[in-house]
């Protein structure tokens, strides 16, 4: 049996791996990363206080074109069916004007959840806390190796994690890398923008609210802050109509700020401990209203959005048999882009699985 190894627990390697599991069923699929949940940039987090209260920290909600919306229909229409998706009916003010008939769709369980459904359907080995730090080639197969001592060794393995992170990669990667001029240039080249996130997890009966009953606004004129959503409402969820849950009480509300991206880079260097007191001021600054909230996260995102991707937009790129890059780093940042490079990745996975067989 094939084994495929998906490092990256985001977008790209979900859909990557559910789409093998519907076409190459023969395969194990194997998924390690680094971190302790699922989602990647889209990411929920949950209070301490209460697991029902959470905000999403990434993404904050799915813009499908008409043109994407058709082509990735299949994907859409499956999310929309479960109610992954819905869409977005709050209002939010100073969103940039997009192309006519672009629906946005939000998830009441927090965007991560549409990274889970993905994996549930790629029927993944999951792995967390597996930070890998080495890819050697040994004997037409990959061994891989994480900064906790794990090892293992795969037919094919699939990196979706931010560009950057592959030059920190130790054994046969790097020379395959070095060893290309052009791959190295093309891979020097792909750009993040960075900033933070902080999210304010409220009591139940707690009072919020933004400018003309907005969800969510994006703020123009603050040079820490960009953009801030009452994050349970921007979801669709209100509050009074969920049953409590045993011994957790009712959930209370939840915020979101993002930082500029101005502000991300001036501070990129600082822990998000040490950025959280400057966001925290600043809130009661903009907000001088609302009360302390229970719990605070911080949260920085050194990779953020793709501003300048991989030459030619390819979607995916062969490094050596059985070792393969993706992501939005290749295409684009949104779910959209992800889809795509997921696509051409389980395409060289196939071709390769074909291979071997």
């Amino acid at each position: 049996m094939t084994r495929v190894l998906l490092v990256g627990g985001g977008l790209t390697s979900a859909v990557t791996g559910a789409i093998l599991r519907r076409e190459v069923p023969q395969c194990q699929l194997i998924l390690w990363d680094k971190a302790k949940g699922l989602g990647g940039r889209m990411s929920t987090s949950r209070a301490p206080h209460n697991a029902y209260c959470i905000a999403d920290l990434g993404a904050q909600y799915i813009s499908a074109t008409p043109e994407y919306a058709q082509l990735h229909k299949s994907y859409y229409d499956d999310l929309v069916h479960d109610g992954v998706l819905v869409p977005l009916r709050c209002k939010l003010l100073g969103m940039k004007a997009m192309e006519e008939g672009t629906q946005h769709y939000v998830t009441p369980s927090g965007v991560s959840s549409i990274v889970k459904h993905f994996i549930a359907q790629a029927q993944t080995e999951t792995k967390l806390n597996h930070h890998i730090t080495s890819i050697q080639a040994q004997q037409g197969k990959w061994e891989v190796e994480t900064q906790n001592g794990a090892r293992d060794t795969f037919d094919v393995v699939v990196l979706t994690m931010p560009v950057p992170q592959l030059f920190g990669l130790s054994g046969t990667i790097q020379k395959i890398i070095n060893s290309d001029r052009q791959l190295y240039e093309g891979l020097t080249s792909v750009e993040y923008s960075s900033r933070y996130a902080l999210g304010l997890f409220y009591e139940e009966g707690t009072n919020l609210s933004l400018p003309e009953d907005a969800a969510a606004q994006y703020i123009s004129n603050d040079p820490i802050m960009r953009f801030v959503a009452i994050d349970n409402i921007k979801r669709g969820v209100v509050l009074s109509r969920l049953k409590s849950q045993p011994n957790t009480g009712q959930p209370g509300p939840s915020v979101i700020f993002h930082t500029s991206v101005p502000f991300g880079k001036a501070h990129l260097d600082k822990t998000p401990e040490e950025v959280k007191g400057i966001l925290e001021q600043k809130v009661k600054e903009m907000f001088p209203e609302w009360p302390q909230p229970k719990e605070i996260k911080c949260q920085k995102w050194r990779f953020s959005q793709v501003t300048s991707a991989f030459p030619g937009l390819p979607g995916c790129v062969v490094l050596d048999k059985g070792l393969i890059i993706g992501g939005d780093g290749f295409t684009h940042s949104n779910m959209d882009g992800c889809i795509e490079s997921a696509k051409t990745v389980a395409e060289k996975v196939k071709e390769c699985v074909d291979s071997l067989r």
